[in-house]
């Protein structure tokens, strides 16, 4: 069977962005943002998504172009006989745990969207606001479930759509439409009265936030978790990349969206939270219970909230797929099943994983797997501050020390100049070693 391609560069650009484009842009990073001091954290995401960001989601595509295979598959193919191809397993194994408890609060997202299209949280609910209704739901046993079931439906139905008719057509209308809604939404929140203190707390860093060893943790988790690095989304989607098509814009180009959509992000949250003299380390309730009380006292308020649900949704569902395709391509090759078959299983699998993440604020609120964590920030440690490292040194390790250094070149589309041996001495020797000081510092 021929390998499924891209139509077109671009659609591969908006596919990556849909994948780097996600929760992690507008739920994680508002709340991360907020608890690590605005400015300073904003500037340590941006040094690391340059440094160390790019440089790796190019070596990370360059793989999966390389072999033509799944995260598992391209070590295989590119180093046989060797055990590389063990590292593959991460990506895999991240990306059930991480769409496990992403679809759980994508439902939350859909659930949202749902009561500002039908009026009901135009107003804050009569008997305990916007705290009591978010707490009252994801502390239910059903209700939040069948909002996750839809989301993961939603994404299975584009998977199994296939390459270019699913996940390239999904991401040609999400992207530009995730776009527009974002700036608008900025819009209404620079014209609320006290915005420019938001903006102040976003680009005017605080410099002793910096002395907080956790603050480098928090920028690198961040990254990795924007960008998707280390899971082997971009590797599968970099598979079905042609090879005429050259990487070095497509990935800066991506790099410049996922920081653009993460700034905008902070530009919608920040200055309305400072508007109506919210605390902006609020922490992950900040967009499900600030935001709407916010939304409630603006002017058109209510539509506010459906544009600001509705991107949510949409970055979720664009992320989703891109998680969802790394398990996906990996079974269709290990066990020659169709595509169809591969999206439901695997689909269904994250999704009865996901209900203990649900359960994990309701009957099952007690069980805390790592420390005080609950099921969810349980699922997210191991994710973002062990597994996605991981996957994203062994990529750099791979690429920098497995590849001679012409191969590495010639992978990526570098001459042996000054960019790409700028490139070359970062994924070899910086990338790894930052990766393993942070990583160390994050398990500690």
């Amino acid at each position: 069977m021929a390998r499924e391609q891209w139509g077109t560069k671009l659609g591969f650009m908006l596919a990556a962005m849909g994948s780097a484009v996600g929760l992690g842009n507008i739920w994680r990073f508002s709340f991360v943002a907020g608890n690590n001091g605005g400015g300073a954290f904003l500037l340590l995401y941006l040094v690391f998504v340059f440094l160390i960001g790019i440089p790796l989601l190019l070596a990370e595509v360059s793989i999966g172009r390389k072999a033509k295979s799944d995260v598992i598959g391209s070590y295989q193919k590119l180093a046989p006989g060797t055990p590389w191809f063990l590292t593959g397993f991460f990506g895999v194994f991240s990306a059930f745990l991480i769409l496990s408890f992403y679809a759980v609060v994508a439902g939350w997202s859909l659930y949202y969207l749902f009561h500002y299209v039908t009026g009901d949280f135009f107003q804050a609910p009569a008997e305990g606001g916007y705290e009591g209704a978010f707490g009252g739901f994801i502390t239910q046993e059903w209700q939040p479930l069948f909002w996750s079931a839809l989301f993961m439906t939603m994404t299975i139905v584009i998977v199994f759509s296939g390459v270019k008719k699913g996940i390239e057509t999904a991401n040609k209308v999400f992207m530009p439409l995730l776009a527009l809604l974002l700036l608008a939404l900025a819009g209404v929140s620079l014209s609320l009265d006290g915005s420019m203190e938001g903006l102040s707390f976003l680009f005017r860093p605080d410099w002793s936030a910096l002395t907080q060893p956790s603050i480098y943790v928090q920028a690198l988790g961040q990254a990795f978790f924007s960008l998707s690095l280390g899971m082997g989304a971009l590797l599968t989607y970099g598979s079905y990349l042609s090879d005429d098509k050259r990487l070095p814009g497509a990935a800066v180009g991506i790099g410049l969206m996922d920081t653009f959509f993460a700034v905008i992000s902070g530009i919608v949250i920040f200055p309305a939270v400072f508007a109506f003299n919210i605390d902006p380390s609020s922490g992950p309730p900040l967009v499900f219970i600030t935001l709407p009380s916010i939304f409630e006292q603006m002017p058109l308020g209510g539509i506010a909230g459906l544009l600001f649900f509705f991107a949510l949704s949409l970055a979720a569902l664009s992320s989703a797929i891109s998680i969802l395709e790394v398990p996906t391509a990996y079974f269709m090759r290990l066990f020659r099943w169709s595509r169809t078959k591969a999206s439901v299983i695997v689909g269904a699998i994250m999704f009865f994983l996901g209900i203990s993440v649900s359960l994990g604020f309701g009957i099952w609120s007690g069980i805390t797997p790592i420390g005080e964590r609950n099921i969810l920030d349980s699922m997210d440690y191991i994710a973002s501050n062990i597994l996605l490292p991981l996957g994203g040194l062994s990529m750099a390790l791979f690429v920098g020390w497995y590849f001679t250094k012409s191969t590495a070149l010639k992978a990526v589309d570098f001459g042996d100049n000054v960019i790409g041996n700028v490139w070359y001495g970062l994924v070899k020797y910086l990338l790894p070693v930052m990766i393993i000081i942070i990583f160390i510092s994050s398990i500690l």
